[in-house]
């Protein structure tokens, strides 16, 4: 079982960037994949992107591509979220999840069975 805890979240003005943390337990993390979600009032959850266990291999949607940037660091048990050039459209809550099992271009948020509370990210205009 893993428990995950996000930080980092934040106001910022468009173009600007901010760094999002996931901590998580458990001595497997190394075995999930793991996920950046985000949430907007009224809209559904949403993937932003993924990383697999070893890290090499990630996958982004299409409106963050050149923008954010996935990482994890499995002997810190940590996955990061690097946001640059950000937009208001970018506002959220953005939640991390893993999952074991899956494949990292799996986006669907009912795949992942572990999910932290979500930190909010504010992009103003």
């Amino acid at each position: 079982q893993v428990q995950l805890v996000e930080s980092g979240g934040g106001l910022v003005q468009a173009g600007g960037s901010l760094r999002l943390s996931c901590a998580a337990s458990g001595r497997t993390f190394s075995s999930y994949v793991m996920a950046w979600f985000r949430q907007a009032p009224g809209n559904e959850r949403e993937f932003v992107a993924t990383i697999d266990w070893s890290g090499p291999n990630t996958y982004y949607r299409d409106s963050v591509k050149g923008r954010f940037t996935i990482s994890r660091d499995n002997a810190k048990n940590t996955v990061n979220l690097q946001m640059n050039s950000l937009k208001p459209e970018d506002t959220a809550v953005y939640y991390c999840a893993a999952a074991r099992g899956i494949s990292y271009r799996d986006s669907s948020p009912g795949r992942y069975a572990y999910w932290g509370q979500g930190t909010q990210v504010t992009v103003s205009s």
